[in-house]
């Protein structure tokens, strides 16, 4: 095992911002997806949804290859399934929408220590009317130039990295244990050991432990079925 990696790892599992969360509208281009999930992983999200109610696979396939091994997506049907899904994960949950409106404010204007969910539409026809209704603010980037808009992985990235500041000026960053010792784990063991990890998973084994330098802790007999026993049908 590479040396560090676990700490590594630990650190940013640690610092995960599991009540911080981007709700991707129908958003479908392979480049926007990616790079979304990308500035979700980097600023310390874990979860994203995604509300995509056609073809399920088209929304996990068109990902970060590196930053979809460390943010998990969660799948909608409908706006209203994603919303219902994040109010329960998360009770007091402000959701934002990317929207020019009359009562639209500034991104800026928002507090984000606050657990928060942004929903970011479609690239041609952006949020939808059920959308904006289920919002409890409207949230643009001002805009000085001709364009009315930015690219929807542009405007996500600047409003994530808006709630990273405040976050990190507010400690946020400081609390343990948001993502559950379980998901810790799993994650923990399959970055730092993935060939054991895929070995488990087709014979069926749970992951043991692991040690404070990331060592498995292990008996002889874990060891003797992840050599011998068939891999589970």
């Amino acid at each position: 095992m590479e040396e560090n990696r676990f700490h590594r790892i630990k650190r940013v599992l640690d610092r995960r911002q599991t009540d911080l969360t981007v709700c991707l509208e129908e958003v479908h281009k392979h480049h926007n997806l990616s790079a979304i999930i990308r500035t979700a992983d980097a600023v310390g999200c874990h979860y994203i949804h995604a509300v995509w109610p056609h073809d399920r696979r088209r929304t996990t396939n068109n990902t970060s290859g590196g930053s979809k091994n460390w943010v998990e997506t969660k799948l909608h049907r409908s706006i209203e399934d994603a919303v219902v899904d994040m109010r329960e994960t998360n009770p007091g949950l402000q959701i934002l929408a990317t929207n020019l409106s009359d009562k639209a404010v500034d991104f800026r204007e928002i507090d984000y220590t606050k657990p928060t969910a942004i929903i970011v539409g479609q690239e041609k026809l952006g949020i939808s009317d059920k959308a904006l209704a289920l919002a409890d603010h409207h949230i643009v980037v001002p805009m000085e130039g001709m364009v009315q808009s930015l690219n929807v992985s542009v405007a996500t990235a600047l409003i994530l990295y808006e709630a990273q500041r405040q976050r990190a000026a507010a400690g946020l960053y400081e609390r343990t244990g948001m993502l559950g010792e379980a998901v810790q784990h799993r994650l923990l063991f399959e970055g730092c050991h993935p060939i054991i990890a895929n070995r488990c998973k087709a014979k069926g084994l749970p992951y043991p432990p692991l040690d404070e330098q990331g060592e498995i802790v292990a008996d002889e007999e874990f060891w003797h079925i992840l050599k011998y026993k068939q891999p589970s049908n």
